[in-house]
């Protein structure tokens, strides 16, 4: 025997209003994309700290990675960071012990 389930109606208002993506009320505001050449290429070499994992970086630090090159770090999590580079944003660990 088998059972026909119906659609789950939402009774009652939203608790969002104006759109229909929930995911939209927690989103980061857009900001300005950061210009490789622009924010790092035009600093000088002593502005950059080599990058290791058991170091702790914060947003707008210029690290010098041996593989990528010269970055800027754009977002900080607890174990995370996301670095532009100039061939991109690449995600590498942080304060790792």
């Amino acid at each position: 025997m088998s059972m026909k389930r119906s659609k789950q109606r939402n009774s009652g208002s939203s608790r969002f209003s104006g759109g229909d993506d929930e995911s939209e009320a927690w989103a980061k505001p857009a900001g300005p994309e950061p210009i490789w050449a622009a924010e790092v290429e035009s600093k000088q070499d002593e502005s950059f700290v080599p990058f290791s994992l058991s170091s702790r970086y914060a947003k707008g630090d210029l690290i010098l990675h041996s593989k990528f090159g010269k970055g800027l770090v754009l977002e900080v999590e607890a174990t995370r960071i996301e670095v532009l580079f100039k061939d991109g944003k690449k995600k590498l660990g942080h304060a790792v012990t």
